[in-house]
C-alpha cells in the first residue's frame, strides 16, 4: 500500500491561506488504512485549520469530503461534487490522487495536505515499513521474497556490501541488513544455490527510467 505523512501544519496553512473556500478531500483506501488521510483524518484537520490563531486575517472556510479512491478520474469524475464558490481543494490522497483530481477539475487549484513516502506493509499494529520500490522487474523469487532494491540502502544487487557486520546495516546499525536476510530465508528453504547466479545490470526502464509509465489493459473500458 501507499503510504503518506501529513505536512507540516504551517506548510498547509501558508498553501490555503490566501482562498476563501476549501474543501478538504480525503481519500478511503492507502492512506486511509495507515491513517493520515481518510475522512477521520480529514474531519481533523479542518477543525485544526479552522483554528484562528493560524492566520493574519480571518480563516477559510472549510468543508469537508471523502471518496473511495482519488486515483481513479471515473469515479471522481461520477461521484464528486465541489460546492459552488469552492477555490481550491486540499487533498488526503497520495501524489496520484492529487494529479488525477487536478486534471479532472482543471483549473481548480488541489493542493497537497499529504507528502507521500513509500510502498509499505504492515509490520504490526500502527507501523508500515517500506518494502517495495514499483522498480518494474520484480526479482522476489530469487530473493527468499525479501527485496533488495528497497531494503538494502545501497540497492545492492548481487549479496551484501563490506560494511554490513553482525547482520547490521553499514548505513544505519539498527537496521537488519537486507541480503543477511536473503541469506537467512533462503538457507531455510534450501535454495541457497539462487545466490550463486549473478544478475546482470539492471534495465531501469520499467522503473521509470524511460519516463512516466502506462500500463493498459483491453477489455476494461466501453467500446470506442
Amino acid at each position: 500500500m501507499i503510504v503518506g505523512d501529513l505536512k507540516p501544519m504551517e506548510e498547509i496553512v501558508a498553501m490555503i491561506g490566501g482562498y476563501r473556500k476549501v474543501l478538504i478531500l480525503g481519500c478511503g483506501s492507502c492512506v486511509t488504512v495507515c491513517l493520515s488521510g481518510g475522512e477521520r483524518e480529514a474531519r481533523q484537520l479542518a477543525r485544526e485549520l479552522s483554528h484562528p490563531m493560524h492566520y493574519r486575517e480571518a480563516p477559510p472556510e472549510v468543508s469537508v469530503g471523502s471518496i473511495l479512491r482519488q486515483c481513479e478520474r471515473d469515479l471522481v469524475a461520477a461521484y464528486q461534487e465541489i460546492d459552488p464558490g469552492t477555490e481550491a481543494v486540499l487533498s488526503l490522497a497520495c501524489g496520484a490522487g492529487v494529479q488525477t483530481l487536478a486534471e479532472a477539475f482543471e483549473p481548480l487549484p488541489i493542493l497537497p495536505a499529504l507528502n507521500t513516502t513509500f510502498f509499505g506493509a504492515s509490520s504490526k499494529p500502527g507501523v508500515w515499513s517500506e518494502v517495495c520500490r514499483g522498480c518494474g522487474d520484480c526479482v522476489l523469487s530469487q530473493t527468499g521474497g525479501i527485496c533488495p532494491i528497497a531494503r538494502c540502502a545501497k540497492s545492492l544487487f548481487n549479496g551484501p556490501c563490506g560494511g554490513s557486520q553482525n547482520g547490521a546495516c553499514e548505513v544505519d546499525p539498527t537496521t537488519p541488513c537486507a541480503w543477511m536476510m536473503i541469506c537467512y530465508r533462503l538457507k531455510k528453504q534450501g535454495k541457497l544455490h539462487l545466490l550463486e547466479t549473478l544478475s546482470p545490470p539492471r534495465d531501469w526502464q520499467p522503473g521509470g527510467g524511460a519516463g512516466p509509465r502506462e500500463r493498459i489493459r483491453t477489455g476494461v473500458g466501453l467500446p470506442q
